[in-house]
């Protein structure tokens, strides 16, 4: 990750960005002493902290932020929204130290249906334990306006301060306003509707509040049909507008309810020994904490011990008084006055399943993270499976692989690559010009090739390879062994063949090849080295064959250089044709001395 900086001295870090998913959800940084400094929100997490480490940061306060960063967790949720609704409240339980323009006192809006009589529906910023009905929160303010003006809208509602009850009501002490004239509401002060058919209207507003809005969506549609069909369509266009955000609008969060409250969510997920769980404490209806860890098994204890002391140790650590448990089994643990749910449907269950996501992607971000973390153990690994696989005596940290490429004999080449710890070298590879072959002859030019490759290494004392794969059967092998022979070589490297049918592999002096599974990793390794050879050789023939194909009886000739060749086929077109040209034409376009040459060296 070389656009990354302020990472090189802790490369873990490097590790949790490349495996940050692209998914909505809420960031935190660490500072060396483990505490938040920061929190965000992002619609793509990997994009959003990736950008943090850019080396062209424009700011001070990003810079001075980086340089703090010792460590990075997350919170995955289901959508942008959700994401800026968990920031929000994040910030407010931790106050991190570089929030600061979002430590103020601003809260989200809600929509509250009062508890009173003749409820009144407006939005506020403000919670109160009164027993009301309260919806949200929005991460939208204009969505919350378009919302109640559409309740409005369709229900007539009363927006005053009154205290409609029955018994101020049957003194007269009211009048209607003007909101009754105007037919935005009915008039329950005055007894113009009763308590009953406002209540219905309530009951159906709170059904809109909970995410049934169905029947708001369809009178919507069919308001703006009949617009539209009236050709009245600026009007109908406000209203599709409407209808569109209502059509895209979700009223719910990543809980809708604020009922549930003071909650503890835990998940579980396992691979091999490591047992992971994720903890999450619902407050209000709202996330407030996020943590996930790993457990290590010792004697295989079963996941419900090991979920019990996860409950344990978060409740602990974190303080949580929480009397009611969320969990996907029942852990082997009882608590005094607490509750263990297993929810099956409904907010609740959505609550698991948000936790068990969460769980889950970090399962897979450790797993990542260890197998690029042991790259070295990984490729010491395959390289050790291929010794053993074929009882070679050093481990083959250095391998050579040699493949042959002609067409009925025409422009025949070699290829040599080398693989150093199981990965391509690239600056090794060596290609061949088979000197000594006439015709189609892939043992012979097998043995030169094997021949020229290890005579240098010996003359210049470089190290040479503890294992060669030869590309064909018996016969190519053949000859590879004994260019080893004749070099004084054969014993010193372990050399096989691998035939291309069904990928047996032959030792010398063997007629039964050995057949390894398909899957495993040393026939992979020994099928990519195979493949590179061919791969390299094929690209070398194919070079050398288009260059014979522009050769010409003008490449032979003396004292005519790249240049006047190039002038003379643009001029004539052909050798026969500038044969065929007189003398003088010739001289005028390349000069005399050099017109002799060329006429004496294709006329002599």
């Amino acid at each position: 990750m070389d656009e990354l900086e302020g990472i090189k001295n802790y490369p873990h870090l490097e590790g949790i960005i490349k495996n940050i998913p692209s998914s909505p959800g809420c960031y935190l940084f660490f500072d060396e002493n483990g505490v938040i400094i920061y929190i965000g929100k992002a619609k793509d997490l990997k994009r959003r902290v990736s950008s943090y480490f850019n080396k062209n940061q424009t700011y001070a306060k990003t810079r001075i932020l980086v340089r703090k960063i010792r460590n990075i967790e997350y919170i995955v949720v289901e959508s942008e929204q959700d994401a800026f609704l968990l920031e929000n409240n994040m910030i407010k339980e931790h106050q991190p130290r570089y929030n600061i323009m979002l430590k103020d006192d601003k809260t989200y809006p809600w929509i509250v249906v009062k508890n009173e009589p003749f409820p009144r529906v407006f939005s506020t910023r403000t919670v109160i334990k009164d027993k009301s009905l309260y919806f949200g929160p929005y991460s939208s303010v204009p969505m919350v306006k378009v919302l109640l003006k559409l309740i409005r809208s369709i229900y007539p509602l009363r927006t005053c301060n009154l205290v409609l009850t029955p018994e101020r009501i049957n003194q007269g002490k009211y009048k209607v306003c003007l909101q009754y004239h105007i037919k935005n509401c009915l008039g329950p002060c005055e007894k113009f509707q009763s308590q009953e058919d406002y209540d219905k209207n309530i009951a159906e507003i709170i059904q809109i509040l909970k995410g049934n809005i169905s029947q708001l969506s369809d009178k919507l549609f069919d308001e703006m049909k009949d617009l539209s069909q009236q050709l009245k369509f600026e009007e109908a266009h406000r209203i599709k507008e409407k209808y569109l955000l209502i059509e895209n609008y979700k009223a719910k969060s990543v809980v809708a309810s604020m009922s549930i409250d003071d909650i503890d969510v835990f998940s579980l997920d396992e691979n091999g020994q490591s047992v992971y769980i994720n903890y999450l404490h619902i407050r209000n209806g709202l996330i407030v904490r996020g943590y996930t860890f790993e457990y290590k098994r010792f004697f295989d204890e079963p996941k419900e011990e090991v979920l019990a002391y996860g409950i344990i140790e978060m409740r602990s650590r974190f303080q949580s008084e929480a009397k009611e448990i969320i969990v996907p089994f029942l852990p082997d643990i009882e608590l005094a006055g607490v509750t263990m749910t297993v929810p099956q449907r409904g907010e609740k269950h959505k609550l698991l399943i948000l936790s068990k996501k969460n769980v889950h992607q970090y399962k897979v971000d450790k797993l990542k993270q260890s197998e690029q973390l042991n790259i070295e153990q990984r490729k010491t690994r395959v390289i050790t499976t291929l010794k053993n696989d074929l009882h070679l005596s050093a481990l083959p940290v250095h391998i050579e692989c040699f493949d042959n490429s002609n067409i009925q004999g025409t422009n025949p080449v070699s290829a040599c690559v080398v693989f150093k710890n199981g990965k391509p070298s690239k600056k090794d590879y060596r290609h061949f010009n088979v000197r000594t072959v006439d015709g189609p002859n892939d043992f012979q030019s097998m043995y030169e090739c094997v021949y020229r490759r290890y005579e240098r290494l010996k003359t210049e004392n470089e190290p040479l390879p503890q294992l060669i794969v030869v590309d064909g059967g018996k016969g190519q092998l053949s000859s590879a062994v004994q260019a080893l022979k004749n070099l004084d070589l054969y014993g010193k490297i372990a050399i096989i063949g691998i035939a291309e049918r069904l990928e047996e592999i032959y030792f010398p002096n063997d007629s039964i090849p050995l057949y390894l599974d398909k899957n495993s990793e040393s026939l992979k390794l020994i099928q990519q080295l195979r493949d590179e050879a061919h791969r390299f050789a094929i690209t070398f023939h194919r070079k050398k064959r288009s260059k014979q194909q522009t050769k010409s009886e003008l490449d032979e000739i003396k004292g005519i250089g790249e240049k006047t060749k190039m002038i003379l086929l643009n001029k004539f077109g052909s050798v026969k044709q500038i044969k065929d040209t007189p003398f003088e034409k010739i001289s005028e376009l390349i000069g005399e001395n050099r017109a002799k040459i060329l006429m004496k060296a294709l006329n002599p």
